[in-house]
């Protein structure tokens, strides 16, 4: 198997190596494991690409670049370009640093990557930690996904691709043996908003804006990705680009047509 890896905290992040890990793992001895990821953190840029300025690809290793782009320029360029002539077989985007579930799913870099594999036509999946400060957090907090990471892949490619989707994976902040098992299920949506705009004064005086996250995963509904992987299990969600509220055309429809008479 040929698996091309990339991610969205950069080409020196701790969970792209453990995401090369997993790779190697699945793709077996006679496989390869490609590397194409952002030369620095792209974390929150979702889908973006550089669709107005120009990238530059530099080799690092054998079968190793980084690009001076978003994560699903890094899947573009190693689709069209890279392996133009000898396409993966599986995308795999991660290890995130932080759980990509509910809302964070639109903003993710990680999830965005994933997206571009499925949109291209190839099977693609997702992988994020949650990280925690809790009592029961794990020693490292690359635990979770280390033990359960080439299972939760394997466990996903036994299931349906179809429709340009995409799968999101969610290791939670647990210590390995505490983890309940693996689940599929759907994303959730929290009640309580997650981001919030905090106003920083510099040593200088200069005023700037940063954007905090609160994950509020309890305010999720049950069963859901949110809550799931904060009650200790590993969350696998099918996931399209496709938007439509499909719900909604119907009254959509009448509505439109009660005003035009």
């Amino acid at each position: 198997m040929r698996i091309l890896v990339t991610n969205d905290d950069g080409i020196t992040a701790p969970g792209l190596a453990l995401a090369e890990e997993i790779a190697a793992e699945i793709a077996g001895p006679d496989g390869e494991v490609w590397v194409v990821a952002p030369d620095l953190e792209r974390s929150g840029v979702s889908h973006a690409i550089s669709y107005t300025s120009p990238m530059r690809i530099t080799q690092l290793a054998e079968r190793r670049y980084s690009i001076d782009g978003f994560p699903a320029d890094c899947v573009l360029v190693g689709l069209g370009v890279i392996l133009k002539d000898t396409p993966p077989d599986l995308v795999l985007a991660g290890v995130n640093r932080g759980h990509n579930v509910a809302e964070d799913v639109v903003y993710s870099g990680t999830t965005g990557a994933a997206m571009e594999g499925g949109l291209c036509g190839v099977r693609s999946i997702a992988l994020s930690q949650f990280y925690g400060t809790g009592p029961d957090r794990p020693d490292d907090l690359w635990d979770p996904a280390r033990a359960w990471g080439v299972s939760a892949v394997r466990a996903v490619l036994e299931m349906p691709f179809a429709g340009k989707c995409f799968y999101s994976v969610n290791f939670p902040a647990a210590k390995p043996e505490a983890i309940r098992g693996m689940t599929v299920c759907p994303q959730g949506i929290r009640a309580e908003a997650t981001f919030e705009i905090v106003p920083y004064t510099a040593p200088n005086g200069r005023e700037f804006l940063f954007t905090r996250h609160n994950t509020a995963n309890a305010s999720a509904p049950a069963g859901s990705d949110a809550r799931l992987g904060l009650e200790g299990w590993v969350t696998i969600t099918p996931l399209r680009p496709q938007l439509t509220a499909e719900d909604l055309l119907d009254g959509a429809r009448a509505a439109l047509g009660a005003a035009l008479g």
